[in-house]
């Protein structure tokens, strides 16, 4: 037997045939356009997600030696979604979650006194970065849009909740307690859409998903409208708890850092929703089917992999990624350049939305490699940042971190990384932990694997970095420029 899963990601969508061995067997992967109409604006076009959703699961089955049984589904997290519940047709473009234009209204009602019992409900704090925020953006200024939320014909979701509406062609109208959760609309405790964040959002309660258990079958594809095929939809998380499952991280302090777009540290906090101290968030991991949450502290950092990218596509100083693993090492060091990719504002743990990249400690002998071994450090350090905050919020330190996603493959980036955090780096051989982890959900839910300590046992290290010596002298510099950095937008 064998899972297909969806990942549908920020820049595209992979789709991945899983074996019951836990292996790739085949893959699929369809980039999407990133649309950036102002200046801090990110959007997508719903209909382009779903193409290259076709597109990429398309590949992925050609490939394949065998039919998959079920379908488990993974996603950018929090980006905002509107569409025809009968049609399937957007009215707008999605808000992503890298979206900045809602500051104003965060600070609105921040300065309004309820941010401390948003967090209290939510376990999030008042950011663009989350999805309630953009809807109420969208109630304020596309009136046209949002008049089929009021009128009942438009649903509002996630990208998941888009994506299954798509496969089940408009039958089954759902997300899971993973991705509801990163919403500001959600209360984490009581496990339900919560009435008095709706109407503080101006969200109507009728218009959002139902919330479903992670793992479980919730629908089923519908043939004409998903290549021919009729599956069952059986595992369902946001991009980063499917990374935990993916990783194994089922235990009470089990921890992982996917290098994506942004980099994502979790650690496992078991039935306890902890209350979220030191910039972290406090978030559910999954539910299971009886009904039981699961939940995580959270470090988000926004900019990791983006960056890497920015100086491929915006600087021109590598044409691909994985050249910037030997550029940085042609170097023994950034010969004192700090990079800060605050690109999108700062996330964990210094929230600023205001916040802009700068590159400090440029001299004429700085050149290419400098910028490149920079960016890594700078990676390494926003991820030494959210592990320190952790260690603080929860009386211990991480015993190893488990590293995930294309940066992943960087092993300068895991021997800079396990050198800043002084805790060994563990890399799997499947470094695609995110799909894999939708797959493994899908996967228990219609009994390709009975149990959690089945999945476990699929786990195969690929290399462990151990730390070594670090420089303080250099973290240092960078909060120093951090702190620089900050409220940039805000000067005009």
């Amino acid at each position: 037997m064998s899972v297909l899963t969806i990942d549908a990601g920020t820049t595209g969508v992979t789709a991945l045939v899983v074996g019951e061995n836990g292996r790739v067997l085949a893959r699929g992967y369809q980039e999407f356009a990133q649309h950036y109409p102002e200046s801090g604006w990110v959007e997508h076009v719903p209909e382009e997600i779903w193409q290259a959703t076709l597109a990429a699961c398309q590949s992925a089955l050609d490939a394949a030696d065998e039919a998959p049984t079920c379908i488990g589904i993974t996603n950018q997290r929090e980006t905002a979604v509107l569409w025809n519940r009968r049609r399937g047709s957007s009215p707008r473009r999605a808000i992503v979650w890298q979206d900045r234009r809602t500051a104003g209204i965060c600070t609105e009602l921040r300065d309004a006194g309820h941010e401390p019992r948003v967090t209290e409900l939510t376990g999030l704090r008042l950011d663009p970065y989350f999805t309630a925020t953009k809807l109420t953006w969208m109630k304020r200024n596309d009136q046209r849009a949002w008049a089929g939320v009021e009128e009942g014909e438009t649903a509002i979701g996630t990208v998941d909740s888009y994506i299954i509406s798509r496969l089940t062609g408009g039958a089954r109208h759902v997300t899971d307690a993973s991705n509801a959760s990163r919403t500001l609309l959600y209360d984490i405790r009581a496990g339900e859409w919560s009435e008095e964040l709706c109407e503080l959002f101006g969200v109507p309660k009728s218009a959002l998903p139902e919330v479903v258990p992670s793992y479980g079958v919730v629908g089923e594809s519908v043939p004409e409208e998903f290549l021919g095929l009729r599956l069952p939809i059986a595992g369902i998380a946001g991009d980063q708890q499917a990374a935990m499952f993916g990783q194994n991280c089922y235990t009470p302090g089990s921890s992982k850092c996917t290098y994506g777009t942004g980099s994502f540290v979790l650690l496992n906090t078991g039935g306890e929703a902890v209350a979220p101290e030191h910039g972290l968030l406090s978030t559910v991991l999954w539910q299971h089917p009886d009904g039981r949450l699961e939940y995580a502290l959270e470090g988000a950092i926004f900019v990791t992999g983006a960056a890497v990218q920015w100086l491929r596509d915006g600087l021109g100083l590598i044409d691909t990624a994985p050249q910037s693993e030997a550029l940085a090492a042609s170097v023994p060091d950034s010969g004192g350049v700090v990079f800060v990719p605050a690109l999108t504002g700062l996330g964990a743990p210094d929230w600023d939305p205001y916040a802009r990249g700068a590159i400090f400690g440029i001299t004429r002998g700085t050149g290419r490699a400098h910028l490149a071994r920079a960016t890594l450090d700078a990676i390494a350090f926003e991820v030494r940042d959210v592990a320190e905050s952790m260690a603080r919020a929860s009386g211990t330190s991480l015993p190893e971190l488990r590293v995930d996603g294309g940066a992943s493959a960087n092993d300068l980036l895991c021997q800079i990384q396990a050198d800043q955090l002084g805790v060994s780096v563990a890399r799997p051989e499947v470094q695609e932990t995110t799909a894999l982890g939708a797959a493994f959900l899908a996967g228990l839910g219609t009994g390709v694997w009975s149990s959690t300590e089945e999945l476990a046992r699929t786990w195969k290290l690929d290399r462990r970095f151990e730390p070594g010596k670090r420089d303080e002298t250099h973290y240092k510099r960078w909060r120093t420029a951090v702190e620089r950095s900050k409220g940039w937008a805000e000067l005009g």
